[in-house]
């Protein structure tokens, strides 16, 4: 990639453009930076309660014609993968076929009886760098949440496949608060073929042509697939979120479950929060890993002294990975804002370029607000020494975590 595309110098091109996000020089120059493809014409529609996203992905799944790809990180052998597990199973007895991807090492505790249940009920399922015979692929781990039905609806996001994902309105803070996007319209070939490389890499069988794509309709969200997988794709991803940061005016909320940034990412932060421009974090106040939650923690002081406001989420453990900006840009998917995700992980997120899309987005984000605790700057520099001492810990250990 060209170094002018790169984080930080993409920044300045971003920051130049007349009509920010909104503008068509903005498209350009994700084009340019991405180099794939803006698709028109998708309608977007977003969950973020688990119990209300699966059931829409069971619908999907239902309403099958010839072809299911899922991949995720995560497949856990409880209720909600046993659901799944069903509807796969009714799809293959109507004559779809369904292929399953799973991390290996993200599915770990998932018994292999699980497994074998799924190929004998004529599921074909492929395991993500299996540490034998290949320990050390094993590093290397693929951390996507895709579902596509015949080529023309898909889901993605980050909620694994497990009843954690149930709904943190009922569960009085047992649930995950997570968020995830259906798709319908051209976008989805897109994620079919983001899908096939991983079950290439996999030992899948090439998929099979899909059906042709017609021509998008001129209404409807704009969308640009977002990839990554370790030695591509991951610089154009972290340069996509600088660009978007440097060229918001109004306000960028971030949503993040796993903050350990690099030192350019805080720097992008504080550029744009200098410029007057309202940047949120969105943050964990418990973590299902805490020693990440405190490499971020290594961060704080440099970000409130930059005028970036830090909120921590109390009503469950928060796994999103959101972005919105000034009402128009949307980003969900699975990247995380920390090491792992930008150099060992292969991920998958969308850009959505809509208004409507963005005021949902928004509108989550501020009812996130209400059960978030604000890290104020005074109150942050008094905690404890163990606490800094920790902090500090954790931020030099993250790229091994």
């Amino acid at each position: 990639m060209p170094r002018e595309l790169r984080v930080p110098q993409v920044g300045e091109i971003a920051s130049r453009l007349a009509g920010g996000v909104r503008g068509l020089d903005f498209q350009a120059l994700l084009h340019r930076i991405d180099e794939g493809p803006i698709h028109r014409g998708n309608r977007v529609e977003i969950f973020v309660q688990g119990d209300e996203a699966f059931a829409s992905k069971k619908r999907a799944i239902e309403g099958a014609g010839f072809e299911i790809l899922l991949e995720s990180y995560i497949v856990r052998d409880d209720e909600t993968g046993r659901d799944v597990l069903e509807a796969l199973a009714a799809a293959v007895g109507r004559g779809v076929k369904v292929k399953v991807l799973a991390d290996a090492f993200g599915s770990l505790t998932t018994g292999t009886a699980y497994w074998r249940e799924m190929k004998k009920r004529g599921i074909e399922v492929h395991l993500f760098h299996p540490f034998l015979p290949y320990p050390w692929f094993h590093v290397f781990r693929d951390h996507r949440k895709i579902l596509v039905v015949d080529r023309r609806v898909g889901f993605i996001g980050g909620m694994n496949l497990g009843q954690e994902y149930g709904s943190v309105r009922r569960s009085k803070g047992r649930a995950w608060r997570d968020t995830d996007a259906r798709i319908e319209g051209p976008a989805v070939q897109e994620m079919a073929l983001v899908f096939s490389e991983a079950w290439s890499r996999a030992g899948g069988a090439n998929l099979e042509p899909g059906p042709v794509e017609t021509m998008p309709s001129r209404s409807g969200a704009k969308i640009l697939v977002l990839e990554s997988r370790p030695g591509r794709g991951h610089q154009e991803s972290a340069s996509v979120l600088a660009a978007t940061v440097a060229a918001a005016r109004d306000y960028v909320w971030i949503t993040n479950a796993y903050f350990a940034p690099r030192p350019v990412a805080v720097d992008v932060l504080g550029q744009a929060a200098g410029r007057g421009v309202d940047v949120r974090l969105l943050l964990p106040g418990k973590s299902d890993i805490p020693v990440i939650r405190h490499a971020g923690h290594g961060y704080f002081r440099d970000l409130l002294r930059r005028g970036v406001r830090i909120f921590e989420y109390q009503n469950a453990i928060l796994h999103a990975k959101t972005l919105v900006a000034d009402d128009f840009l949307s980003i969900v998917g699975s990247t995380n804002l920390d090491f792992r995700s930008f150099h060992f992980n292969a991920e998958s997120n969308v850009v959505v370029m809509d208004q409507s899309v963005a005021e949902v987005m928004a509108a989550a984000f501020r009812d996130d607000l209400a059960h978030a605790v604000e890290v104020k700057a005074k109150d942050w520099g008094q905690r404890s020494w163990i606490h800094k001492f920790g902090d500090g810990v954790a931020r030099r250990l993250h790229p091994l975590l």
